[in-house]
């Protein structure tokens, strides 16, 4: 494929999904991460698009929300990876809110094995997720619904969750900064989630690597109050994503990274074992409002060369 027919087509993913990664990219073109990100730079300097940390989204500052379809698409590897962690966070018995997203309905269908667990959530992806799962009690919320996403939104889901209290809220969104914590393109689905948190005693923001240091309209949780990011590890050449994460980290942030995903060349280096993860400790960490997991912990690198050294050597074991 010519240079020309990559970047038409890079261009035209990006208009219909809104944000798309260079992993996917790369994949629909056929080509490597170092080729399509050439491809990206040219396309930003004529003004067609914007790069983001892992991939390319509309021109304008802000990314628009992608409907289901085409986010069910996107950095499905990574997603996997989150979820896989993001369910050993879970206890038999619990009481968690579940928000809505395609990385939560991962989520979800894990959750499907945990005994005595009652799911609080405004998603009908999440509660179809959950429907046959004999020892799981699914609460679902009021509200209208958004039939971009299948979400609950609106004063009904609001107000259903007024009173409620349990551990921990799971929730995604369109990006994610340490300046302005978790963020969406919408402003009822970004009510529904401020709601969702204030009925949690912790929140743990589950968001690929190409939502790092992507920033939307409306704020959902600010960065103070996010107690976990569970993560994939970026791409070795993404240092803008790995500052992001140390800076996540410095308010106190605390980061799990799933293992496994491409290398910088593109090809694919073998997947950890299942619910293998990587903790990284908070410098002044916030102390725990309940008791969860205990989780192996090892201090984030403080330069590029030195992360790559240590992520090769999680791989190798």
């Amino acid at each position: 494929m010519f240079a020309a027919e990559r970047r038409q087509l890079i261009l035209e993913m990006v208009r219909a999904n809104g944000a798309v990664s260079l992993r996917e990219l790369a994949r629909v073109v056929q080509t490597s991460e170092v080729t399509v990100r050439r491809d990206v730079r040219a396309l930003e300097a004529e003004g067609l698009l914007d790069r983001r940390h892992g991939g390319a989204v509309l021109p304008g500052g802000f990314t628009r929300e992608s409907g289901y379809p085409q986010k069910s698409h996107l950095a499905t590897a990574e997603k996997t990876a989150i979820a896989d962690v993001a369910a050993g966070l879970v206890q038999e018995g619990e009481a968690i809110v579940v928000g809505a997203g395609t990385t939560t309905q991962e989520l979800a269908r894990r959750l499907a094995r945990v005994p005595g667990l009652t799911v609080v959530t405004n998603s009908l992806l999440v509660a179809q997720a959950l429907a046959h799962a004999n020892r799981v009690e699914v609460v679902m919320t009021g509200g209208t619904l958004r039939g971009s996403n299948y979400a609950l939104v609106g004063s009904g889901a609001e107000q259903s969750l007024h009173g409620l209290r349990v551990s921990r809220a799971f929730l995604s969104g369109a990006g994610l900064t340490a300046e302005r914590g978790l963020s969406t393109s919408n402003m009822l689905s970004a009510s529904v989630d401020r709601a969702l948190v204030q009925a949690a005693a912790e929140v743990v923001v589950l968001a690929d690597h190409t939502k790092l240091g992507t920033d939307t309209m409306f704020q959902t949780v600010p960065t103070d109050l996010i107690t976990r990011l569970v993560t994939d590890d970026p791409p070795a050449h993404d240092d803008r994503a790995a500052m992001e994460l140390q800076a996540l980290a410095d308010q106190g942030v605390q980061i799990t990274v799933a293992g496994g995903g491409p290398g910088a060349s593109g090809a694919e280096t073998p997947r950890p074992a299942r619910h293998q993860r990587r903790d990284v400790p908070l410098p002044g960490q916030r102390g725990s409002r309940h008791p969860g997991p205990q989780l192996r912990s090892a201090p984030l690198p403080p330069d590029t060369a030195e992360r790559q050294a240590r992520v090769a050597d999680l791989r190798r074991r």
